[in-house]
């Protein structure tokens, strides 16, 4: 029950947050976003990171790897913002949830072995990609510019979580969650507020405010369901993307051609199967 409750709650918080940021972007701008939630999340983490200290197995590898893993969550999230902010949720949500791929494809080229079936699956999800980037949809937006924004947010989310998961073996969690708020407030907020460039408006205040909140939680949700069941927890916690899109449908009135439909579903059932594969 732990694991079904930790990565339905990571789903429901990483979708709450795409949700969020799809209508920030729109009001401050991809930059400002990040920004903010990173200096959300860094108030939220910083606490926890003190009181824990700093931890004896921290050493050169580790550090490497945390510097990966900072760097891909915060250029996952650029991208992911810029994609929402011309593209609709239910497009970029299902190609952002194949962060997991992306890992599994890295874990393979640094000497993991890959089943025929998790092979398979990564060829759903590519054709997935393909079709949910097809057509117009109706309404405004650029569904090409959108797909290759979250097809660049997937691939550094995929080098963030194989970072993450190479560091998180000897590291407590929040040391995990750590690094990219520190460097998203170094190298994006404190720049842009020295350069006076840093916006944000008074509508934007509580989206961006839920958007980091749930960023941190949501890792948070599916590492203690991990820990009771791996595969549960992440199945479960790549279904954020089907929620947003849903959650998309009766909020913004997003529409789909069939073609685009078709993709975003073989998106979900690839990256679920897939992580239960790995897992």
């Amino acid at each position: 029950m732990i694991a079904v409750l930790g990565g339905f709650g990571a789903a429901a918080c990483w979708a709450t947050a795409t949700l969020c940021a799809s209508r920030s972007t729109k009001m401050i701008g991809a930059w400002s976003v990040l920004a903010w939630v990173m200096v959300v999340g860094f108030v939220v983490v910083t606490p926890l990171v003190l009181a824990k200290g700093i931890p004896d197995a921290l050493g050169k590898p580790e550090l490497v790897w945390l510097a990966l893993s900072g760097a891909g969550n915060v250029g996952g999230l650029l991208f992911a913002y810029k994609a929402l902010r011309v593209g609709k949720v239910s497009i970029v949500a299902p190609i952002t949830s194949t962060e997991g791929a992306i890992a599994a494809v890295l874990a393979v080229v640094t000497g993991e072995t890959l089943g025929a079936g998790a092979g398979l699956m990564l060829v759903v999800i590519v054709v997935g990609v393909a079709l949910a980037g097809m057509g117009p949809g109706g309404g405004s937006g650029d569904p090409l510019r959108a797909t290759l924004f979250a097809a660049c947010a997937a691939l550094c989310f995929g080098v963030s979580l194989y970072a993450t998961g190479r560091a998180s073996d000897v590291l407590p969690l929040v040391w995990a969650v750590f690094p990219a708020r520190l460097l998203g407030v170094l190298a994006v907020a404190l720049p842009l507020a020295v350069t006076r460039r840093l916006r944000l408006t008074r509508k934007a205040v509580p989206l961006v405010v839920t958007s980091g909140l749930c960023e941190v939680f949501g890792f948070a949700s599916y590492a203690v369901g991990a820990r009771h069941g791996i595969a549960v927890a992440a199945v479960l916690a790549s279904q954020f993307a089907a929620l947003a899109a849903i959650a998309a449908y009766f909020l913004f009135h997003e529409r789909l051609t069939r073609v685009q439909l078709t993709g975003i579903v073989a998106i979900a059932v690839g990256v679920a199967v897939l992580t239960a594969i790995q897992a």
